[in-house]
């Protein structure tokens, strides 16, 4: 076999002692995961967002911008619940690049993945402990997900990912929203082929042991824009795109019908100076049409504190290494934009 064994990987039980979660932030988590459940089941009328860096590289960086949401939050806690981004796994669609923090713990040394998962535990709930935000990871790796379970309020499957049976089911045994985006190819009976899976209770193989899950009526549908048979970007977050996901939601599934708009990745054609006009052309559909005002519950962002991209040589602080980012002070007035807009 092609396979060397480098390391073994520390058990669940393992990382989660070394790094426990206390007794105070786990009532913040509690009390999060309360108010973003509301939202999607349209109990809360606030907006959420999904706010941060395409991938978390540096720890400090990272939890200096969480800080400055939860102070952008704390004004507009009326109108938006804010979530904060950390992504530390990036996927790779041609498998070369920065892999995340899981993989190279130090975004300038090599792959070590032991060391990775106790790196993005520690990022995790530094950032919690500091912003009391409860933060929202992308589940590249189904396993890794028990590593971060009991800090997460959110979870999104990603375009590559959302196929996947191993995703899907999951997903159906988290306690937390997980958003499933549409695929690249832009079908959307893919991403409710998968929510409808995450919703229902299935058996599986989960670290080592033969489990059951209870369904998890929280899945719901991100749109990330799409791509033509040529690569070229296709933006689905018009009127008429979130009008026919309405249609769709009816022929799959009555549970919680929510939608989250990715205003960056395919929406955006990765011109990440766009992501703001597309939010707010976004909050304009809502204000037109009712059903659209109880269906989109919120949107996605990339941002960070300083605007645009560097490579992983570089040393920008606050800089994104992998796709751009808005900046900081677009962000916050972004922000604010939403709160005079839901």
């Amino acid at each position: 076999m092609g396979f060397t064994q480098i390391r073994p990987i520390p058990s669940v039980e393992e990382i989660l002692s070394g790094e426990p979660l206390t007794e105070e932030l786990a009532n913040v988590k509690a009390e999060r995961d309360r108010m973003i459940r509301a939202v999607l089941t349209h109990a809360d009328h606030r907006f959420l967002l999904v706010a941060g860096p395409c991938s978390a590289h540096d720890e400090g960086a990272v939890c200096d911008y969480v800080t400055r949401l939860a102070r952008v939050q704390d004004a507009v806690k009326d109108r938006v619940i804010i979530v904060s981004r950390i992504y530390t796994t990036k996927p790779r669609t041609s498998g070369t690049g920065y892999k995340g923090m899981v993989h190279q713990p130090n975004h300038r040394g090599g792959a070590n993945m032991a060391d990775g998962i106790r790196a993005i535990r520690r990022l995790h709930l530094r950032a919690l402990r500091e912003s009391h935000l409860t933060a929202a990871e992308e589940m590249l790796y189904p396993d890794n997900h028990a590593f971060l379970d009991d800090v997460l309020s959110y979870v999104a499957v990603g375009a590559r990912s959302v196929e996947n049976q191993q995703h899907r089911m999951t997903a159906s045994g988290l306690s937390i929203p997980v958003g499933m985006k549409n695929p690249r190819s832009g079908d959307l009976t893919v991403a409710f082929n998968a929510i409808r899976a995450a919703q229902l209770q299935h058996e599986f193989s989960y670290h080592g042991w033969d489990v059951q899950t209870s369904g998890n009526p929280l899945a719901h549908l991100v749109m990330r824009g799409a791509t033509d048979l040529n690569g070229k970007p296709l933006p689905n977050y018009y009127f008429e795109h979130l009008m026919n996901a309405a249609e769709l939601y009816d022929q799959y599934t009555h549970i919680n019908q929510a939608i989250i708009i990715d205003a960056s990745h395919d929406n955006s054609g990765r011109r990440f100076k766009e992501q703001p006009r597309i939010v707010l052309d976004v909050l304009g559909s809502r204000k037109h049409s009712p059903l659209l005002r109880k269906l989109v519950r919120g949107a996605m962002i990339e941002s960070f504190i300083a605007e645009g991209s560097q490579k992983p040589e570089e040393n920008e602080y606050g800089k994104s290494i992998t796709d751009p980012c808005l900046g900081w002070e677009e962000t916050e007035t972004l922000i604010k934009k939403i709160a005079e807009n839901v």
